[in-house]
């Protein structure tokens, strides 16, 4: 007898196209945040602290809050993460007032110049799969359902 596997589309009572493509986004989400984990892996980062390096290596001199912002996180959240990051010798906190801006030391920085293009790699090719202008499709079509649902 012949095993058939049975896919989302095919399961019984999910005929929803909203719920299929929310199902679909949520897979391929998925498979490339393990593909990009195991990269991160590599170079002894979790993907909390590339999260982290790239949004302090682009944003040049942020402060907790603005980067727990940037990040969707608290920064009560965010402060264990920079604690051992500065301990490893990637970011260093600067007193400015009442806040702490964040910097990359040469370390840091040596890093970034590193693994973002590294990712940049992985993410354009996770999408190869589909034309320049089925990309740019996509793109219109999640910042019409992304923009939906702002409050």
């Amino acid at each position: 007898m012949e095993t058939q596997t049975i896919g989302v589309e095919s399961r019984p009572g999910v005929r929803n196209p909203s719920i299929l493509a929310w199902l679909r986004l949520a897979r391929v989400f998925q498979k490339i945040e393990h593909i990009s984990t195991d990269g991160f892996r590599c170079r002894n980062l979790s993907m909390a602290q590339f999260d982290v390096l790239a949004k302090v290596g682009t944003l040049q001199g942020p402060t907790q809050q603005e980067l727990a912002d940037a990040l969707l996180v608290t920064k009560g959240n965010i402060c264990q993460l920079l604690d051992r990051m500065e301990h490893s010798g990637l970011l260093v906190r600067r007193q400015e007032g009442r806040t702490n801006r964040l910097f990359l030391t040469e370390e840091g920085r040596a890093l970034f110049d590193l693994v973002v293009p590294e990712h940049e790699h992985v993410i354009a090719g996770s999408f190869e799969a589909l034309t320049p202008d089925e990309q740019r499709q996509l793109m219109e079509l999640l910042r019409k359902l992304d923009r939906s649902l702002e409050p």
